[in-house]
């Protein structure tokens, strides 16, 4: 597994056709979308709004043509409007939901923050996510390594870490393995495919484990 945080050994689960690729893939690398009573094209991150649901892959690119392409319109065979910005609604939103997730695993003691707490963590093997802020030094950051067989995950600023965690700003964090550390990843990859402005550099002068590929 490399930093890039792509899973290797999901297990399958239900699946849905992106309106704009045409692909067919799990749920949660896709977004859902639904129409709201006046019209009004909703992003649905949670998957549990009412209505018939639309799935556009979770890409900026994806979201950008959905809106621009009228994809929407044709997948809902209706008139519909789209928000100005719908992919950086989509963005917050999933922002705010991974915020959520590791606040969760804070609050139930499976989510550490630190770097000495969680260099120690890692030494004892005890942790399945490493989170590391966006923004944060690359040259600090590439003194911790991927836990074996587990996941890094580098999408959230300082700041968006540190409200996880209560904090002003936190660069480094970690989740315990099992608990909500599944779903974290699931939706930190949603939120990396949101995210282009992180992609291109995020990887840069991180530190690998030996033995891992992109």
């Amino acid at each position: 597994m490399s930093r890039g945080g792509k899973s290797r050994d999901r297990t399958d689960g239900p699946e849905r056709k992106c309106i704009v690729t045409g692909e067919v893939q799990p749920k949660s690398g896709l977004v859902r979308f639904v129409v709201s009573p006046d019209g009004t094209i909703v992003p649905d991150v949670a998957g549990k709004l009412p209505g018939r649901g639309m799935w556009v892959s979770a890409t900026r690119d994806a979201v950008e043509k959905a809106a621009s392409k009228g994809q929407f319109a044709r997948a809902a065979r209706s008139k519909v409007t789209v928000p100005d910005g719908l992919a950086d609604l989509v963005e917050q939103a999933l922002a705010r939901r991974l915020i959520d997730l590791i606040s969760m695993a804070r609050k139930s003691g499976d989510a550490i923050a630190g770097y000495e707490k969680v260099k120690t963590a890692l030494d004892k093997e005890e942790v399945k996510v490493l989170i590391q802020a966006s923004d944060g030094s690359e040259r600090g950051k590439g003194k911790l390594n991927t836990p074996r067989d587990g996941r890094w995950l580098g999408w959230l600023t300082s700041d968006e870490l540190g409200l996880a965690f209560g904090r002003q700003a936190v660069i480094h964090a970690a989740i315990r393995s099992g608990g909500l550390s599944r779903r974290v990843i699931e939706e930190a990859q949603r939120l990396k495919g949101m995210r282009a402005d992180v992609q291109s550099g995020a990887n840069g002068g991180t530190a690998r484990r030996k033995g891992q590929t992109d």
